[in-house]
């Protein structure tokens, strides 16, 4: 069929977790996984070839609506003047917008580097808080827009019941979002009846100012034998800490921590306003730290405490968030320069003289991310699923780079794309930077967004 690979590949240079291996060879399964690097005979990839990089955190239908909310508003505009905006734009979309929507952005990530995407995922009813007659209609469109483009899918549903830390109910732009926790644990149950070696159904709070005590415990009890992800907006704003501490008593992390059994299943998405001792604390648990850079950027929450949470061997992975830009690139770009920009030094990210501060990043935000999904990839492995880029060695920012520069000169060196061949799962879905359906998915993505603009 289309797509379908030889079983053998080499590559010049090919990335694994030592570093770089010359004249490797990746031997791929007719299920799409690795089962060996052997050097041998077959089809050249390429000089340079990275592991697929995760994206952790995804709200896809705001990819339609980036570069809307730019313009002054009335007062200091701050992520809760923009959320108003995107309120506005949820109520717009219904399942098919939604797949058109997400089978774009889907398309935009691959061609950047992104091959496995963790959906944070709450537009789950009619907009004004009717269920679909299938439960599970808006979520069913996000698989398949995974499935058109070909990027492998962390669907993680979202629990959201209170409009506040003071437990007020849903306003009526939010009833869309709303379950209990028993027709939320239905929900998860319909969707595992879908799972696949592209699909994990993880869980999704969405906040603690969503999510009551009571409730949290009481998935996360449901969820206790099943080893699946569990993600969680927290700490993102001031405004949220404050909150916590005024009704918890305890700041965002600190209380999670006290209260829930958080470990290398957890990912604590922003976790943006940290002490000292929450961050220590965050990193000692092996949870990851979901960083968002652009959107972060876009909506002023401010840094994460990159440096000090490196140096307590803390966890970390990036993703793309609100998508006002769909790049690996960028995030680890402004993840670094974010640091750089806020201590007046160089080369934040890598701790020991002569370390390299791309590989670093691009090491980190695999395995990061490779946890956060909840599925064996980030890594060229036996075992792991085949997911691998191939960098363009024809670009002149490439030429006379080696094993010490390429990643650096990768994240660093300017905005030409990069990214040449794209497989998942052992199937090419870009090649020669085309990927293979997206002209049509474009098409439908430009009248889909045309419809919504008029109204």
């Amino acid at each position: 069929m289309a797509g379908t690979i030889p079983t053998h590949y080499t590559a010049d240079r090919l990335w694994t977790t030592q570093g770089w291996t010359r004249d490797a060879g990746v031997q791929i399964d007719d299920g799409g996984h690795v089962t060996g690097l052997q050097p041998g005979r077959g089809e050249r990839l390429g000089h340079w070839v990275l592991p697929g990089m995760p994206n952790l955190h995804s709200h896809a239908f705001q990819r339609a609506m980036a570069g809307l909310a730019e313009r002054k508003g009335k007062s200091d505009d701050s992520f809760w003047t923009w959320r108003e905006t995107m309120y506005a734009f949820a109520a717009a979309i219904g399942p098919e917008e939604l797949k058109a929507v997400a089978a774009q952005l889907y398309v935009e990530m691959l061609k950047s580097g992104y091959t496995q995407v963790c959906e944070f995922h709450y537009l789950h009813h009619q907009p004004d808080g009717t269920p679909y007659a299938q439960p599970e209609t808006m979520s069913l469109a996000l698989i398949e827009a995974a499935r058109e483009a070909g990027i492998a899918l962390t669907l993680l549903p979202v629990l959201y019941m209170t409009g506040g830390f003071d437990g007020r109910p849903l306003v009526p732009r939010q009833r869309r979002f709303g379950h209990d926790v028993p027709s939320y644990l239905r929900l998860l149950d319909a969707l595992r009846a879908h799972e696949n070696e592209r699909l994990r159904v993880g869980v999704a709070l969405h906040s603690l100012r969503a999510v009551p005590e009571a409730a949290m415990r009481d998935v996360l009890a449901a969820e206790a034998r099943t080893h699946r992800p569990i993600h969680i907006h927290i700490a993102e704003q001031i405004g949220e800490v404050q909150d916590c501490l005024a009704t918890r008593g305890a700041r965002p992390v600190e209380w999670l921590l006290d209260h829930a059994q958080v470990d290398a299943r957890w990912t604590l998405v922003h976790a943006t306003h940290l002490s000292d001792e929450e961050a220590a604390a965050l990193a000692r648990s092996g949870a990851v730290a979901g960083l968002c850079p652009t959107t972060e950027a876009n909506l002023g929450d401010g840094l994460f405490p990159l440096a000090d949470y490196i140096d307590a061997h803390g966890v970390l992975g990036i993703g793309s968030d609100s998508h006002i830009s769909v790049s690996p690139v960028e995030e680890l770009r402004w993840l670094e320069y974010g640091q750089r920009l806020s201590t007046r030094h160089r080369n934040i990210a890598a701790r020991q003289q002569g370390d390299s501060v791309g590989e670093m990043l691009w090491a980190a935000s695999l395995r990061g991310g490779a946890l956060a999904a909840g599925m064996p990839v980030g890594e060229l492995r036996a075992g792991a699923r085949a997911d691998l880029l191939v960098l363009d060695d024809r670009a002149p920012v490439l030429a006379a780079r080696d094993e010490r520069s390429v990643i650096d000169s990768f994240l660093f060196a300017g905005n030409v794309p990069l990214v040449r061949d794209v497989m998942v799962g052992g199937e090419w879905v870009v090649r020669d930077f085309v990927h293979r359906d997206e002209e049509r998915i474009a098409a439908r993505y430009r009248s889909t967004v045309e419809r919504l603009a008029q109204g």
